[in-house]
């Protein structure tokens, strides 16, 4: 698995390569230090996955996600910062970034990148819980041109407010069984890939 790593830090850098490539599937293909290099690095390489600091000297790593994300709409970013910011977190989340991690979160980083790679979205713990009261907006959404019937919307809304499957389950009388293959119709209309996805698709909306 191929990886860029950006950070303006050179200590954190070479600390980052260390770890990652301690294990055999992570290959460091490159490194840099703002944005400006993560985008030409990223239309140079191509890599399974891009690591990247937030906060950076000139194009700090939101604009420059935004940028890669909008040449190459699959890319897969991971944004690494020491700053728990619900601003970063929102516009993380809004642009398509692939995860938000936390630096001193070490020991999630390698799985965290092969989840990615795997097609999920990943958001620390401490993040997730905090998603519905970060991108809850005023009022319900319009979710009619989707096609979803009033028990997919349910369990949707379920997942939002960061319930289980269990917990969906017995709010709606129904088996955990029978949610998750709910839930898999739903991620298959919807074209989504798993719950951090499906939580975020509908906060953003409403």
């Amino acid at each position: 698995m191929n990886l860029i790593l950006i950070d303006d830090d050179l200590l954190v850098t070479t600390a980052l390569k260390t770890i990652l490539e301690s294990d055999p599937e992570l290959h460091v293909q490159a490194t840099g230090a703002s944005g400006v290099e993560a985008i030409s690095l990223y239309d140079k390489l191509c890599p399974d996955i891009l690591l990247m600091d937030i906060r950076m000297k000139d194009t700090d790593g939101l604009a420059a996600a935004q940028a890669i994300l909008a040449k190459y709409p699959d890319a897969r970013i991971l944004l690494l910062t020491t700053f728990s910011d619900d601003e970063y977190i929102v516009k993380a989340l809004q642009i398509g970034a692939k995860g938000y991690l936390l630096k001193q979160d070490y020991s999630h980083l390698i799985p965290a990148i092969k989840a990615v790679y795997n097609g999920q979205t990943v958001f620390g713990t401490e993040i997730t819980g905090r998603l519905p009261e970060l991108l809850r907006g005023s009022g319900e959404p319009d979710l009619n041109e989707f096609r979803l019937s009033e028990k997919e919307i349910d369990i949707i809304k379920g997942v939002a407010s960061g319930q289980s499957n269990r917990e969906i389950a017995e709010s709606l009388y129904l088996s955990e069984g029978t949610v998750r293959n709910y839930l898999s119709t739903i991620l298959a209309k919807l074209d989504l890939r798993d719950r951090t996805q499906l939580a975020v698709f509908y906060l953003t909306r409403s």
